[in-house]
């Protein structure tokens, strides 16, 4: 891979010699396959060989990488396939929140980082998972759909929407779009599309993001900045600007020096930050900063139990999901779900249940029609897959129609 020459004079000047031959060798290394495990729904570790994430509680490396979509337990939602550095918010979000939390992340597709946050964040906590992209808000909601948790609200707004409705958080992630010079070696169209105009481009979008959603930022409430880059403009510079213009204090957590994370890199900087760089630790890229907003006695106030009323009261809000999954009506019938099928307010006897081999459940994810055993009730029936629930069938007896839903659909077996 070439990687453009103003990119490696300004990045090999930042990151110093040694530094970024390892970061070039790494090019030549296989990416690291990580996953997180769903602690809700996992009841072993299906990656027996797999080691540990050491700033994950439940992030694992695997050895090789495996067909995800040809494994039903990922699909069940037992785990998500997640980058390594990403994995780090887990350890943030354990030493910096102590409390039951009204949490925001505002740029949460596809979800890796949202499904983390909620089982981070200590229980009784309720989470807002937005997204301003419609297509991606769609898939935000499948991943969501698929971890089970009931709080999670899903909506599709623009940063600036949140302004206009009296909702504060206690915690907002803000993991903003950016350059992506952390993913070349993962995402190599990601060469293609990086300039010097575009990280400038993308440094100043940023900025009009953090101003938009500060107002709802509870004063003495925590901010965590990150990106998938590696330039100063869009981390240290930015950050420096939200302490500086917006009012926030940059908070440290310890982390051992054998995890190999990298603070800042710039010489006049005396500030906490934390870098993931592939080469010297075992991932792709990634910056993350913790910020307290000025103000406030730092306690965690806000009552998350309210924030799902809070959000219904502001119709311009699109909630894709309050958490709390509806079966859908077709003229009189009631028909259950797939949320309701995910779901962990959904209880063993609720619905009639088959399990199915891993032939049937791949064919199920399929959408093909499928033939239950001739003891199982007609009629709308929940399938699993190693006890795991996976969606919902109408079983008329000689065949059992598919009702998962078509745009999940494993497109080829």
């Amino acid at each position: 891979m070439t990687l453009p020459q103003e990119f490696t004079e300004y990045t090999s000047q930042l990151f110093g010699a040694a530094r970024w031959e390892r970061f070039v060798q790494a090019f030549m290394q296989e990416t690291p396959v990580s996953v997180r495990l769903n602690p809700w729904k996992v009841t072993e570790n299906p990656f027996p060989n797999a080691a540990p994430v050491p700033w994950c509680r439940q992030g694992f490396w695997l050895t090789d990488r495996p067909r995800f979509t040809a494994d039903p337990l990922f699909h069940a939602g037992v785990y998500y396939v997640q980058e390594a550095a990403s994995l780090f918010l887990d350890y943030v979000l354990r030493q910096a929140v102590n409390a039951p939390v009204s949490a925001l992340d505002l740029c949460a597709a596809p979800g890796g980082k949202s499904t983390l946050m909620r089982a981070a964040l200590p229980e009784g906590s309720v989470l807002v998972s937005n997204e301003i992209d419609r297509r991606r808000a769609n898939i935000l909601l499948e991943n969501i759909l698929k971890q089970g948790h009931p709080g999670v609200l899903v909506t599709h707004n623009a940063p600036k929407d949140f302004a206009k409705t009296n909702l504060i958080f206690d915690v907002i992630l803000t993991d903003v779009p950016c350059s992506g010079e952390g993913l070349f070696r993962r995402e190599p169209a990601a060469v293609n599309e990086w300039s010097p105009q575009n990280v400038r481009f993308c440094a100043e979008r940023q900025r009009q993001i953090l101003r938009d959603i500060w107002p709802c930022l509870k004063a003495g409430g925590l901010l965590i900045y990150s990106t998938c880059t590696f330039n100063t403009y869009e981390n240290e510079e930015n950050v420096r600007w939200i302490a500086e213009e917006l009012g926030a204090d940059i908070l440290c957590v310890p982390v051992p020096p054998d995890w190999q994370i990298t603070g800042s890199l710039l010489t006049d900087w005396n500030q906490p930050v934390y870098r993931f760089i592939p080469g010297t630790t075992r991932s792709e890229g990634l910056f993350m900063v913790i910020l307290r907003k000025k103000g406030g006695d730092n306690a965690f106030a806000t009552l998350p139990s309210s924030l799902r009323t809070q959000v219904k009261k502001y119709p311009f809000l699109h909630l894709l999901s309050d958490g709390l999954p509806q079966p859908e009506t077709k003229g009189k019938e009631q028909i259950p779900s797939v949320a309701q099928a995910l779901s962990l307010t959904t209880q063993a006897g609720d619905f009639p249940r088959a399990e199915l081999s891993p032939d049937e459940a791949l064919r199920y994810l399929h959408r093909e029609v499928l033939k239950l055993p001739g003891n199982t009730p007609r009629g709308f029936v929940l399938v699993t897959y190693q006890g795991h629930p996976l969606g919902f069938v109408k079983n008329l007896g000689d065949r059992a129609n598919n009702l998962y839903p078509k745009p999940w659909a494993i497109r080829n077996l």
